[in-house]
């Protein structure tokens, strides 16, 4: 019986974020016919459509909870079948310094992003909720982080807000380097994992360059993902509440990434055929699709026009400073 209202509940939405993403396919198809190539990919066209079909039409209640679940559950299926494609012997040829750059990277920008948001005249709490969103994985961190720092529903509001359309456009922005600067498929994917928001924006920033780029890149952002822990973690120790904070396994370790993981393992010892990792393959293109399109329909750039202008800055401020010290770290691993 829960099963089955269950479906009902999800079956509007997904219907529609289905006919997004089929018509960010038939976008692709008719650039192939008219220009003779993809210049956008589908990925991108799911978002953007998602995102316009959004914020003219808004979303009626009855399709948020097929929205949400593609944008979600959906999503985490696709990266938990993207793992199958990455071996243990990617892993060892980034070496342990791309690890050490990873930590090094959310540290530092951690640190600054709190302080350009104190100095725009932010508080404490929502200067933070900016720092962890730019510096780990956006509307996840700042949500998570949130009831660790007893931030208002105002400041959670404010961060997430910006953050979510900052990121969408951060997605538009990031082919454009990769095209502009002459970077590899390599240094792209490096680059994108260390910038980009959250792993759906990751995947569809890296698209353009192809696989390796999306494979480097959501094995750079996924080790992002899990600076969460030990941040909340040390924000507790920090605010004295570590007693009484209890970290959701959920929120330290998504499930998604352990799945991620058992894949990549059992890609690494050969007990995936060729056979069925072709299907897989295919299946998990076809999901990221669905879910780019649930994840712009999750997004009305409106919500914008809400948001404090000095929140705008430091979200900013801060991607531009990680922006920064993500170039720096591409040039200390070129040259190492």
């Amino acid at each position: 019986m829960f099963f089955t209202a269950r479906i009902k509940s999800i079956l509007p939405g997904l219907l529609v974020t289905l006919l997004v993403a089929v018509a960010a396919k038939l976008a692709e198809h008719a650039e192939h016919v008219w220009l003779g190539g993809s210049w956008i990919e589908s990925l991108v066209f799911a978002i953007l459509i998602g995102v316009v079909v959004r914020s003219l039409f808004g979303l009626a209640p009855q399709f948020c909870a097929g929205v949400k679940f593609c944008g979600k559950t959906v999503l985490e299926v696709a990266i938990v079948l993207l793992g199958a494609s990455i071996s243990a012997q990617a892993i060892g040829n980034a070496g342990g310094g791309l690890i050490t750059a990873i930590i090094a990277t959310v540290c530092i920008s951690l640190f600054f992003s709190f302080h350009i948001g104190r100095a725009l005249g932010l508080s404490k709490h929502l200067a933070m909720l900016v720092a962890c969103g730019n510096s780990i994985c956006g509307n996840s961190a700042i949500a998570a982080t949130a009831p660790v720092i007893d931030a208002d529903a105002d400041d959670v509001a404010a961060a997430i807000s910006f953050t979510a359309v900052l990121g969408v456009v951060f997605v538009f922005i990031l082919p454009m380097l990769y095209a502009g600067f002459g970077l590899s498929a390599t240094q792209y994917g490096i680059f994108s994992g260390l910038t980009v928001y959250a792993v759906p924006q990751v995947l569809a920033a890296t698209a353009p360059a192809g696989t390796l780029a999306v494979q480097v890149g959501t094995l750079v952002k996924l080790v992002r993902v899990l600076m969460l822990g030990p941040v909340i973690f040390t924000l507790a120790l920090i605010g004295g509440r570590a007693r009484e904070t209890k970290l959701p396994i959920a929120q330290v370790v998504p499930w998604f990434i352990i799945g991620f993981i058992a894949m990549m393992a059992a890609r690494s010892f050969g007990l995936i055929p060729d056979v069925i990792h072709g299907g897989m393959e295919t299946t998990s293109s076809f999901l990221t699709i669905l879910a780019m399109a649930g994840l712009g329909l999750s997004v009305d750039v409106r919500h914008v026009l809400h948001v404090g202008g000095r929140v705008i800055i430091a979200a900013l401020l801060s991607l531009m400073f990680l922006c920064a010290l993500s170039a720096g770290v591409l040039a200390l691993l070129g040259s190492a």
